[in-house]
């Protein structure tokens, strides 16, 4: 069924509104590079943001159409807010792959290191945020487990300062009904302030049976006095969401009417999250600044695996708190010595259980029972000291760091161990397909390196090279969620060994970003063909990335992120009697571009058309069958209505391509596929004071 969105298209009738985003700030400030605010263009690694100017302009319903202006990313939607994610890397999937990112809001993690989940970033406020940053590779002694390619931070809006009352009400319509609202509000009184930042939307989706209901509130209060800024926050979300899930048979996503179906139309996620932080900073003599960070978090989710056979049920929760802290010291005018100590305690809970007998082949049937398959508590402890060195010579930034990491796990089984019904009775065919570990610790320690060193051979432009070791603990669910005849994993942490070059700078009406990296990683850990979580994959990362923003006339600017990449497998593995050494990762496109073609029409009005284009890539292992890739076309206008109200119109899809968001392969189903959304369009309306 075609949208009805012809109503939408009447603003284009007039103009839009423009602000000219080439009018950002020549120099970009971060914090995830650094946590405190610092300049990220001579610092010696990869970061891309999108400015609070470049989200309005998007008005994104998803995070993933905010990322597809990073290069490097490559988010893939799943249906609702699910989507498994890709940063210098083939797209992630698997009980651990979420660890290989690691996803921040305003700086602090949104899980605990050993209990990530893949969609968690449904969790930060996207829709409303400050801007995105996107620090690529280990880049940082700051960050340890999950940050292995690369760190996603969300910033949410600092609605304590503004001088007096300043505030925002939205609202966001669109097809298949699509709604948000949106309120923005604060209150400065000098040295103090307090605001609030909330949205909810309600999505009834376009395939059969789906739909989003997500509410989202971010609270913060701010304090300064003397040398002392003291600012707390806290963050709540809520998910209630109907999932549509893969529909199969080749191309099947081509089918109009195949693709809007739901065949699982009983699969949910209810998922609910809150953060409280605290963040004391001093500014001491000499410049030096000591920052210190305390924060609680509290989530579960519940939710169908219907991606799996007899659909179970699964529950879990997290609640723990930690501490993150730096001090910054002067050791002389041009080097500067940073030295942490991070915590996190956190105690978790997991169930997995089936209502119904399995349904399907008598395998499946006897292998897969009814009832309760797993349920275990695992209190985790985290500690991690690290200090780094910024030495400024002339024109060189020499800057070193290393981090100490140590996890341990403290895992009890609540069921008979082994491999049995949650009755202790046998299945037929050899065994249950889930098998329970006995209850036991599990420690892991890793140290971590990084070198990096800058050039600014003129006044705007630089070169910069970086070698890095990441890492990654084995999440819980890789340890403890095991299968067939495995008892116990014996697995160690990830390991991913980076080395990048780099030029960024701004010559003339251009501003630009070259990196190349390479990357080496060992101890992969994946489920093999006999349903054991091994350590023992390994792969190669290759790839070149390009940002650009450039002033084409006065009225015309471009904006393009690009990346080609090759992702491929080291290791010798044989599946389906083909060994997969040299291939292509499945889900690894080498080809990723997206451009912003922006007209500013008049002072008040703006018009911009977007390309996103995925290549093609390899579904399987075995790079025996493919998925030909997509190219959608988008359109969006903004009109500054009066120096308050600002209108927002756009289409996405303008071409109404037949596209998958999300394709793999399974020898149990052939190819699937999450289809893309048709032709849709939304109407944005906001008002400031």
């Amino acid at each position: 069924m075609k949208p009805y969105f012809l109503p939408l298209l009447l603003p284009f009738s007039h103009a839009a509104f423009a602000n000219n985003q080439n009018n950002d700030a020549i120099e970009t400030i971060t914090t995830t590079a650094s946590r405190i605010e610092a300049l990220s263009t001579p610092l010696p690694l990869s970061i891309s943001t999108l400015t609070q100017a470049k989200l309005n302009s998007i008005a994104p319903t998803h995070i993933e159409e905010a990322l597809q202006r990073v290069a490097g990313a490559n988010i893939q939607r799943g249906n609702g807010q699910e989507y498994l994610p890709a940063l210098r890397s083939p797209v992630l999937s698997g009980a651990g792959a979420c660890g290989g990112i690691l996803t921040l809001e305003d700086g602090i993690p949104l899980r605990a290191a050993g209990f990530c989940n893949i969609n968690e970033l449904f969790e930060a406020h996207s829709e409303m945020a400050q801007r995105i940053e996107v620090l690529k590779g280990p880049g940082s002694a700051l960050y340890g487990s999950n940050a292995v390619h690369g760190v996603i931070n969300v910033i949410t809006p600092d609605t304590t300062q503004g001088g007096g009352l300043v505030g925002l009400v939205g609202l966001d319509y669109g097809s298949y009904g699509y709604t948000r609202y949106k309120l923005r509000a604060g209150q400065d009184y000098g040295n103090s302030g307090i605001g609030i930042n909330a949205s909810v939307t309600d999505d009834s989706g376009y395939r059969d049976g789906e739909s989003v209901e997500q509410q989202k509130v971010n609270i913060r209060h701010r304090y300064s006095n003397n040398n002392l800024l003291l600012t707390s926050g806290l963050t709540y979300t809520n998910l209630v969401q109907q999932t549509a899930g893969f529909i199969t048979g080749f191309e099947s996503y081509k089918n109009e009417d195949l693709a809007q179906k739901n065949f699982d139309p009983d699969a949910f996620r209810k998922a609910r999250a809150f953060r409280a932080w605290s963040n004391a900073t001093w500014q001491l003599n000499n410049d030096d600044v000591l920052s210190t960070t305390l924060y609680f978090r509290d989530q579960s989710m519940d939710f169908f695996k219907h991606f799996l056979p007899g659909t179970p049920l699964e529950t879990n929760s997290q609640a723990g708190f930690g501490v993150q802290s730096l001090y910054q010291y002067n050791l002389q005018s041009n080097i500067k010595i940073n030295l942490g100590l991070d915590g996190e305690y956190t105690q978790a809970d997991f169930t997995q259980s089936q209502n119904e007998p399995t349904q399907g082949s008598a395998f499946l049937v006897a292998t897969v029972p009814q009832g309760k398959h797993y349920d275990y508590d695992v209190n985790a402890t985290l500690y991690a000291p690290f200090a780094s060195l910024d030495w400024q010579l002339n024109k060189w930034l020499l800057t070193a760091g290393v981090r100490y990491e140590h996890m341990q796990y403290d895992y009890t089984n609540n069921m008979l161990a082994g491999r049995t019904k949650d009755d202790g009775t046998e299945c037929g065919f050899g065994g249950c397909r889930y098998s329970r570990p006995a209850s036991a610790k599990n420690s892991f320690s890793n140290l971590s390196p990084k070198l990096g060193v800058s050039y600014q051979y003129n006044t705007n432009n630089m070169l910069y090279a970086n070698f890095s070791r990441g890492y990654r603990a084995p999440q819980a669910a890789e340890l403890y969620q095991l299968q067939r005849e495995q008892t116990t994993a014996n697995l160690s942490a990830e390991i991913a060994n980076n080395a990048e070059l780099g030029i960024k700078g701004i010559y003339e009406k251009l501003r630009y970003g070259v990196s190349v990296y390479a990357m080496s990683k060992h101890n992969t850990i994946y489920r093999d063909s006999d349903f054991f979580t091994v350590n023992n994959g390994s792969s190669r990362h290759r790839g070149i990335e390009l940002e650009l923003d450039y002033q084409l006339t006065q009225s015309l600017a471009l904006n393009f992120a690009g990346t080609h990449a090759k992702h491929t497998y080291t290791n010798n593995q044989i599946l389906n009697g083909l060994n997969i050494n040299g291939n292509d990762i499945d889900t690894a496109p080498r080809n990723i571009a997206n451009l912003d073609l922006t007209w500013q029409a008049l002072n008040n009005a703006q018009f911009a058309l977007q390309w996103h284009r995925v290549g093609n890539y390899y579904t399987d292992p075995e790079n025996l069958n493919k998925y030909q890739g997509h190219d959608v076309l988008s359109l969006r206008a903004q009109w500054q209505v009066t120096s308050n109200l600002e209108l927002l119109a756009r289409i996405i899809n303008l071409t109404d391509e037949a596209y998958a968001e999300r394709a793999d392969y399974t020898s149990f189903t052939g190819d699937r596929y999450f289809p893309g959304k048709p032709r849709n369009a939304m109407l944005s309306a906001t008002y400031t004071w």
